[in-house]
This record gives C-alpha cells, structure tokens and sequence, in this order.
C-alpha cells in the first residue's frame, strides 16, 4: 500500500491548511523539499453542486505529485457523491479530513466532529475505501476530549477498512490548537505490532531538529509541517537535510525575497490581484522571521492593497539587508 507514497525511512509532508496549501505555495514547498502535499480541504457538498472555489482548490500540476485531494463532510451519501469528481482529477490520494477542530467544520459533525462516533466514523471510511479506486488516506486527531482518546483502537479500525495511511495530530478536538501536542499516543499507534500502513505524526514540529527527534523517538513514517511551514518553505529542505546528517544551510535575504515575490506573482497568476495580496499576508511573517528592524517594512506590506505599490517594498528590503 506504499506505492502512491515516496520509499524513503522519513517521508516529510505538507500538512493541509485551509487558505494555505493552496496550487502556488505547494508548489513552492516541493521546490524545496516536501516530499509529499495535501490540497487545502474541500467541502463534499460544495464538490456535488460545483462550486467554483472548491473545484479550483483541486487544481495540481504534475510537479507536486505525489498529491492528494483532502475532502471533508459529515453525510454519507454526500462524501460517497463527490469521489468521483475528486477522482476525475487523478491525485495519487484520497484524503479524508476528520481532524478539523473549528466549529464551522466539527460542529457540524464534520472533520473531528465525528470522533464523538467513531462507529459512524468508521462505518464513513469503510464506504469509501469501497467506492474508490484511488488509495483512500485518513486525518485524524487523538480524539474528541481528554476523557476520550480512542487513536490506538481507532486506527486499526481504519486499518482493517482499508485505509492506506493514517496521519495523526496529536491533539483532541477540544484542545484546538492549544496546548502541547500529545506524541505518546502517536507513538503507542506506530508501536502497535497489529499496525503495518503507514503512520504519520502532525502538531508543534517548528524546526528541522524537532522533525528529526520525534522521528527517531516515535518512529512514524513520516512527518507533517503544517503552520511552522506557513512562509517557510525552506523548513523542508532544513528537515531534509537534517536528516541527512548535514549542516543546515543559511538562506540569504535575497533569496527569501526573490522566492517571496515568485509566491506572490503566482498567486495573483492563480487567484487575481485583490485576493492574492490579501491572503499573502499571512505569509510574510514566515518569510521575512527574525529580520532587524523589519517592522517598517511588515506595517506596508499588510496594509498596501496594490501590486505596484507591494514591488516597490520587495526591492527595499533587499537594499536593507543586502548584507545579510
């Protein structure tokens, strides 16, 4: 069940983001390294009536595979209804997304939502791991609540449906995005002599060095980098080569700019002028972290509204630091 995924010891991926992992900034991170990425989640109801938004979100190039489509939903018929689009677009994975912790999602019994009813969770997945012909991923959290972890149990129920692969946040739905992710129980999963698909760990991996702890700690098969990654592309190559036993390579101000602006210029490309500048803002934190005397800059580049305006700021920062 490896084959859609890379033969390596560690595989290090993308985690999917909503409004993040978009087609232009996945393509930037396996410039630099990710070995494998997520489309941000699309919603199954959004897919049947075809919507213009979520259709664009499974937009890929062949560079960044091997790729898969994340969908997320909480009615059967739905998710069953919308494999065949998803499949139409040839992702090497179906993903399913029952981690999402925001209300707007698990409220409605959606994303890890539905780890209040495992059965009913399991009984989803078993449906769609028979209707597709695409290998069928699962995301997922430790549980609902501190009074309920159930991830070592649940993910053989998972493997004995056919999931190809599990990735786990080690956090539950009522923790968000609070507190400290939990590794242990991440670790109890890939420990588990029952289990053989490939596990992945998520949450708080913030540095290459930390990637390549839990790996040696945990032993998963691979690591997702979610919001360390948002702006930081190079945390992938830095993981790699850790990995690797080599020393990490310092990134040049010029480069953070030239590959800042690239991202820039392929969203507007992806998305139009207005709504890549806006959603590029979250971005520039990562990019520009731990500059000197960056804020004259920081203060521009989130309040300007126009690509003739934002250049300008590009090629000051490069002339600021151009001894960094």
């Amino acid at each position: 069940m490896k084959s859609f995924l890379p033969q390596k010891k560690c595989i290090i991926g993308l985690s999917p983001m909503d409004d993040v992992t978009d087609m232009p900034y996945r393509s930037v991170c396996k410039q630099f390294g990710a070995d494998v990425v997520v489309t941000e989640f699309i919603a199954s109801e959004a897919l049947n009536r075809d919507a213009e938004k979520s259709l664009r979100k499974m937009l890929f190039d062949e560079g960044q595979r091997p790729l898969g489509i994340q969908i997320f939903g909480s009615n059967e018929e739905e998710l069953l209804q919308c494999l065949e689009i998803v499949e139409q677009r040839h992702p090497d994975f179906i993903d399913i997304n029952w981690g999402c912790p925001v209300r707007k999602v698990a409220g409605k019994g959606a994303g890890s939502g539905m780890l209040r009813e495992p059965d009913r969770l399991v009984a989803i997945t078993a449906s769609l791991v028979r209707r597709a012909t695409l290998p069928v991923t699962v995301k997922t959290r430790l549980g609902y609540d501190e009074s309920s972890k159930p991830i070592v149990e649940l993910a053989e129920r998972l493997q004995d449906v056919g999931v190809a692969a599990l990735a786990i946040h080690g956090r539950t739905k009522a923790q968000m995005y609070r507190g400290t992710a939990d590794w242990t129980l991440i670790g109890a999963v890939k420990e588990n002599p029952r289990m053989h698909i490939p596990i992945f760990g998520n949450g708080d991996i913030t540095t290459a060095a930390e990637a390549v702890a839990a790996h040696k700690r945990y032993g998963v098969d691979g690591i997702l980098i979610g919001r360390a990654a948002i702006g930081n592309p190079w945390i992938f190559e830095q993981t790699q080569r850790a990995l690797r036993g080599e020393e990490e390579r310092l990134v040049p101000v010029t480069e953070r700019v030239e590959v800042c602006l690239r991202h820039l210029m392929a969203e507007v490309e992806f998305k139009g002028e207005h709504s890549a500048i806006f959603e590029m803002r979250k971005h520039y934190g990562g990019y520009f972290r731990n500059l000197r005397d960056f804020k004259q800059f920081r203060i521009p580049l989130v309040t300007v509204d126009s690509l003739d305006k934002i250049i300008p700021i590009f090629d000051d920062i490069k002339q600021f630091y151009a001894d960094c």
